[in-house]
Parts: C-alpha cells; structure tokens; sequence
C-alpha cells in the first residue's frame, strides 16, 4: 500500500470513530462572524469566531500550532493545555488533518515571536478532508494537474486568486465603460438554428424535441445586428463563444468576448474608445506606460500606432497585395520569397491564403499594441467596403505580441452586397471550407428592413486579461479550461 493509499484509509477509519463519539464530520452549519484578515486589527484578547482550511499542523507535547486559511488570507491558532478546553485539544490532536475544515472560537493573543494569533477556546470540525493535499515542498508543480485540479491549484498556491480578482475586476470596468458610453447589454443565444457572425467551425448539437440540430455559438454579431435593425443604437454583451477549433496558449473551444455595435459610427470610432479604454484600465489596475510580458517590454503609450494591412504586409514581407491580388498570383509570390511556415497547399481561396500569411508571418512580428486597418475585403465577409479603395473593407484590428486583441469594423449594411458575399461562403462551405459561413436569410431579411450605419467591434477578453495579467496561457486566466481527458490523444492547435 503506498502512502497516499494508506493516509485515506487512516482519515476514513478517523470519520468511522468520529461518528461512534457522536460527532457528525460534516455538521449542517456554522455561522462565521470574523474574516481571518480582521485579526490584524483586533486588539489582544478580543473575542473571534472564525472557519476555514487547516494547512499545517505542529504539535509539542503540551501545545500545538496550526495554520488557518480563509478567502481573505491566513492565521495560526494556538491549542494550549490548561487555557484550551481539553475536548477541542483532544479533538484537534485526534481527528484534525491539514486540508480539514474548522470552525474556530477563542481570542486574540500575540505569541513569544509576536505573531498575532488565536486561542483556541472551542474547536469544531466542519468538513473531514479524505485526501491529502499535495506536499508543500512539491506542491503542485505540473501544469496540466493544476489546469485540470483548480481545486486544488487554488488551495496549494493561493496567489493564483489574484489573477481572478484581477479578471473580475477587467470585466467589470470594461463593462462600467460601455455603459458609461451609453451602451445597453444585452443577452445573445448560445444555441442557434444557423451559425455566422466569424470564420470558425462550431459545436454541433441536437434538440430533441423538434429533432433539429443546432450550433454553439460562435459569434453574437448577427443578433446584435438585428437589434440594431430593430432600433437600439448602442448594444453590446459580454458572453461566452465556442470554436472547434485548437487549443494552444492563447486558443481554448470555450472563451469570454466582448461585441458591440454603435450606429451612426465608424471603424475610427473604435480605435478611440480602444485608446479610452487603455486609459481607463491602466488607471484602476495601476499600470504604467511600459508593461512587463513574459520577459518583454510593451509600451502601454497612447496612442498605439496605426498602421495599414497592405503596408504592413509590405513592409514585413515585400509583398505587395495591391499588385498580387488573385490567389494565382500571390501563390507565385510567396513561393518567390521562400517564406517558411506558411500553408499554401491546405488554402483554397485569395482570403484564406491572405490570413495565413498574415498569421504566420506578419502578425507574430507585432508586440507594442498596434491599430491595423484596412483589410481586403475577401478576408470579412460582413464588412463594409472603403469608398476611395472598394477592394478594401472599414476594418481595425488591435495587435499585441502578436495576438489579436481587439476585430472591428463597418458593418455591411446593404442587403444586396451582403446577400452576394454570403452566397459566396456558403458556397466554400459545400467545397469544404469548415470556417466559412452558412446563409443566413432571416439576416438578410433584417438587413432588408435597414440598417442605419454601424460600426461593430469585438474583444477578447481572456486575451486582455492574459496580456494585462502577465501570465504566459489562456488556461491561466479562465478558471477551468478545457482539458484533453487523462488518457486521451489528439493533436493540439499548430
């Protein structure tokens, strides 16, 4: 027997002896009157009342240690023969194990190396933990472990909670700012009859009762149009999305975005708010203008560069997509200039070729938050086109360290354009592209009944909160990631 095996059978045979002595090892209630993080400030020998997780245990004879946490931090209490009651000393010494649950009445002491402390005048056992925590030396070093046991990642490194507060704190002000701009939020379906809205492949589903099957959502974008439509002018929602896709460091099937859409505007109207925003955020999280990521300097100074997709591509790659603009003839250029890592074999249309060259090569270059605008128009098939150059669309992306932070644009809002360009990926959805878009007619029979002008914007916001939170995954910031089941194969996102 091994020696985790054989500390369960010790902690079960406890509970067993527990319930003879008639003492219930996970009794209904207990009322909490102080959070450990008031001790500080409580003067000696104020009474407390308190609960939380035993993490370490000392005994010497005559007195015995212990290290108490809470949500809000961690105190020792103090077990001491002749000034502890002896039940709650016995008990302690008996039956209580570092991840047990207490509840903890006694007073406010200072010990010899004046360490503020609690006295222990009545000790009840709220919850028997049957497995014990990882050692505290060894911790919980794997990462996948912690990924897949945040339980238990959150017990062993506490700091871990921070991030989270953190995020809390990012969705909230992101959330105050819209408003603040007068947006209204707003709830979009996560099951829908049709898919659209982003180039992605969904989760599928079925619905029983009509025997019809559905999609997850990828995208909120045509619901919040048909709001538009419908005469809200300022909407947005902050909701969860779902692409079949890979999972890698800043990909996971499930994540949080961030959509609005506000009328009689334009993509310029995004790149200030992103800049508002910035500013808004560096603010309250008190960041400065440079921010330490993973070993890198980002410079936080407004305003972020802006810079045009064509150029940039040119300047990145000596490609010029204005002169190479037929998927012939930027197959022949990118074979001239031997760029390495990028697909041309598995792409089957001008667009998709112009984003993996995009993602492979020009994207990753990119650290210092930087406003690309202006894409061909075969890459968004729901943007509106530039009136001076018809072969581009309204569009502004948010680049940092390579990562697409913030997607916008000019909403299309002529039916007729729109109807067109839907056809089209409905049509490299037959051939076999998973990530074009089906046609949606109840869409376009909203774009019919008119839609004033719009600009829409879209954030990541686990992206965000990676980048603001210095931490090197998505996993690390959305508190249960998905995760390959234990014994399970597959290939992660290239």
């Amino acid at each position: 027997m091994g020696r985790e095996e054989q500390i369960i059978e010790e902690r079960i045979k406890k509970i067993e002896e527990l319930k003879k002595e008639g003492i219930n090892p996970y009794p209904q209630d207990f009322f909490k009157k102080n959070l450990i993080s008031e001790i500080v400030k409580l003067k000696l020998k104020a009474k407390i009342k308190t609960a939380g997780r035993i993490i370490t245990k000392r005994e010497f004879g005559k007195i015995a240690f212990s290290k108490l946490r809470d949500g809000t931090g961690e105190t020792q209490i103090v077990f001491q023969e002749g000034k502890t009651p002896k039940e709650s000393f016995d008990l302690f010494k008996k039956y209580i194990d570092s991840g047990d649950f207490v509840g903890v009445e006694g007073e406010v002491i200072k010990t010899k190396t004046g360490e503020k402390s609690i006295l222990v005048k009545n000790l009840i056992l709220l919850s028997k933990s049957i497995l014990p925590l990882p050692s505290k030396f060894q911790g919980l070093a794997d990462k996948e472990e912690r990924y897949r046991k945040r339980y238990l990642d959150l017990v062993m490194n506490p700091e871990v909670k921070s991030v989270f507060e953190k995020r809390s704190q990012i969705i909230d002000l992101v959330r105050n700012f819209l408003k603040s701009k007068k947006f209204f939020e707003v709830e979009t379906p996560a099951l829908q009859s049709v898919y659209g809205g982003a180039s992605a492949k969904p989760f599928i589903t079925k619905l029983n009762a009509l025997d019809i099957n559905l999609f997850m959502s990828i995208s909120p974008e045509l619901y919040l149009k048909k709001l538009i439509v419908g005469g809200y002018e300022r909407v947005f929602t902050i909701c969860k999305n779902f692409r079949n896709e890979g999972i890698d460091a800043f990909h996971n099937p499930e994540f949080t975005m961030l959509e609005y859409y506000a009328s009689y505007e334009n993509y310029k109207f995004h790149m200030d708010f992103t800049e508002e925003l910035f500013k808004k955020l560096k603010k309250e999280l008190n960041l400065g203008e440079k921010l330490e990521y993973q070993g890198k300097n980002i410079s936080l100074k407004l305003p972020f560069k802006r810079i045009k997709f064509r150029d940039l591509v040119l300047e990145k790659t000596k490609i010029d997509i204005n002169k190479e603009n037929t998927f012939e003839k930027l197959v022949k250029a990118i074979k001239g200039k031997s760029l390495k890592g990028v697909d041309i074999h598995g792409k089957k249309h001008y667009g998709a070729l112009l984003d993996e060259l995009y993602k492979r090569v020009v994207r990753p270059s990119i650290i210092n938050p930087t406003f690309l605008t202006h894409y061909p128009v075969e890459m968004i098939a729901l943007a509106k086109r530039n009136k001076k150059d018809p072969t581009k669309i309204n569009s502004v992306q948010l680049i940092i360290n390579g990562e697409e932070i913030v997607k916008a644009y000019d909403e299309l809002n002529d039916p007729i354009d729109q109807e067109n360009r839907l056809k089209e990926q409905a049509k490299l959805l037959r051939e076999g592209d998973d990530e074009a878009m089906p046609m949606d007619e109840d869409f376009i029979n909203a774009l019919k009944v008119g839609m004033p002008p719009t600009a829409g914007y879209g954030l990541g916001i686990d992206r965000l909160i990676v980048i603001l939170t210095n931490q090197p995954s998505i996993r690390d910031v959305i508190l249960f990631p998905f995760m390959r089941p234990e014994g399970v194969k597959g290939d992660k996102k290239k």
